[in-house]
């Protein structure tokens, strides 16, 4: 197997795909990630793909299950019908400004361990975005 990164590949927010809130976002986010995947196979002529990675942070507001369910659906009878999505999910890390401190964030309690300041920033648990694809070893 080989992994190919996919560097600056962000799947647009549901929100930014459909303004209304009862669409369920996960397919939309499933066909961003299918498109996505299908020109980066045609743009470097890559064999099947056999995984494609994707990291969700915790506070992405993305079910992982309800996301590789509409993924599988869309795919049947595709090129990526073998094609396994792989989700790691993010945890989430924040930065007091207060104090300097850089901690994990523990059931959405946004607050400083150190300092109890509410001054934080997140650092880490927004993301949504293809890590890297799995292929066939190719030359």
């Amino acid at each position: 197997m080989t992994q190919i990164l996919i560097p600056g590949c962000s799947i647009p927010s549901a929100m930014s795909l459909f303004q209304r809130k009862d669409v369920m976002h996960e397919l939309a986010i499933a066909q961003s990630i299918i498109t996505a995947v299908d020109g980066e196979v045609a743009r470097q002529s890559l064999p099947p793909v056999t995984r494609i990675v994707v990291r969700v942070g915790a506070l992405s507001d993305i079910v992982p299950d309800a996301l590789v369910f509409n993924f599988e659906a869309i795919t049947q009878d595709t090129q990526f019908a073998q094609t396994k999505l792989v989700i790691e999910e993010v945890d989430v890390k924040a930065h007091c400004k207060a104090c300097g401190h850089k901690f994990a964030i523990e059931n959405l309690f946004f607050l400083c361990p150190k300092c109890d300041s509410g001054q934080v920033e997140v650092t880490q648990g927004e993301e949504l975005h293809i890590a890297y694809l799995e292929v066939d070893d190719f030359n």
